[in-house]
């Protein structure tokens, strides 16, 4: 990537162009650069906000559509306008999805249930591709009103399980959205240079790379040499991610709901998930949540919480043992095991991933970070 000159004193980019890394994701999306002065992948962010912009979408009256956490403010309010975890939808039919669908709270239309998926708000229908356009355009935006300087050109990440039609539909997002998209990468290639694996000439070595996001997981074993990346194997679960630990949470709050949830309050389920997701990340590091959800009392212990996501942990492994079978190795034929992913901070993941491998894991970069940083 070509030296991107920066005044110091006003802080803007004095060049026409420059070459972000962006990692659209099932829950988040970033945008990071190669910073001019450190040489270092740095994510981009304003003042102390999160560099994690969330991939959730809101389509208001008169047209208006916000994305990030404006548009996460409706997720309650206004469930069948907000669209989240859309990755989920990519390259899948209604046909796909049918049994994960209360999970939605927003319409998937299903007059053609062998038609790929689109999402319904009112009158109009948008497929996943095109709201991916929508988030690569916020990120594109936020980029531009942080550096000061036009952004054109994207190198953008996806699954390695990822066809050449979902391939080629995240690259048509990012032209949608203005972006001239130099390279399509994986996202456990990304990962692995984030980490700096591979960066030298004379590197030579066997990784295995566990991405376990917002909605899907996938496992990829990488033999490095001399900077070329081969996958040995692939392996992994389209539809397994921290969404699913949410909803093994929410329906255990569900059992102990004092009334009967309806399928049509859309508002309360919502309220429901957001909940779970929180009382996920408090339990990383807490042995009990409590919270208060449309007037009743909730709480999870973290030992519930475990047993309840217990297969949810386990699926992955076995996913392992195959891309394992494929590669023709050992687990103890790897010089790393690298984490990628924010439900790679739950410690029963860690744990379980560890034990398989018969080592420490490598997690020492943001797992939330560590794609765009790659990329």
């Amino acid at each position: 990537m070509a030296r991107v000159p920066i005044n110091i004193t006003t802080g803007t980019l004095q060049k026409d162009e420059i070459i972000v890394g962006i990692d659209l994701g099932t829950t988040n999306s970033l945008v990071a650069i190669i910073h001019p002065d450190t040489r270092n992948a740095v994510a981009l962010k304003e003042h102390d906000a999160a560099s994690l912009v969330p991939s959730v979408i809101h389509f208001g009256d008169g047209g208006q559509v916000s994305v990030g956490e404006a548009a996460k403010e409706f997720l309650i309010t206004e469930p069948g306008k907000t669209i989240f975890s859309a990755k989920r939808l990519m390259g899948k039919s209604y046909n796909d999805i049918r049994e994960h669908r209360d999970f939605f709270t927003y319409k998937i239309y299903d007059e053609d249930p062998n038609a790929m998926a689109k999402v319904q708000v009112g009158e109009k229908f948008y497929s996943p591709l095109e709201l991916s356009s929508i988030i690569l355009k916020e990120l594109k935006t936020r980029a531009e009103h942080i550096l000061k300087t036009p952004v054109k050109k994207a190198v953008i990440t996806v699954p390695a399980y990822f066809n050449d039609t979902q391939r080629q539909a995240t690259r048509d997002a990012g032209k949608l959205a203005g972006l001239d998209v130099l390279r399509i990468i994986n996202e456990p290639t990304a990962a692995s240079l984030a980490y700096g694996i591979g960066l030298g000439k004379d590197d030579d070595r066997t990784v295995a790379v566990y991405d376990l996001g917002g909605g899907t997981f996938d496992i990829s074993i990488l033999r490095i040499n001399g900077g070329v990346f081969e996958v040995l194997s692939t392996n992994g679960d389209t539809y397994l991610g921290g969404d699913d630990f949410d909803n093994a949470i929410v329906e255990f709050w569900k059992k102990s709901f004092p009334v009967e949830i309806s399928e049509d309050d859309k508002s309360l389920s919502q309220e429901l998930r957001l909940a779970a997701e929180e009382a996920k990340k408090k339990l990383s590091s807490a042995d009990i949540y409590e919270t208060n959800v449309g007037g009743h009392a909730l709480k999870i212990r973290l030992e519930k919480c475990e047993e309840l996501t217990k297969p949810l942990v386990d699926r992955p492994i076995a996913s392992c043992r195959s891309a394992l079978k494929d590669a023709g190795l050992k687990a103890s034929d790897f010089d790393d095991v690298v984490m990628v992913g924010g439900s790679t901070r739950v410690p029963a993941v860690i744990d379980a991933v560890s034990k398989f491998y018969g080592r420490e894991v490598n997690n020492s970069v943001n797992p939330d970070e560590v794609v765009a940083l790659g990329a």
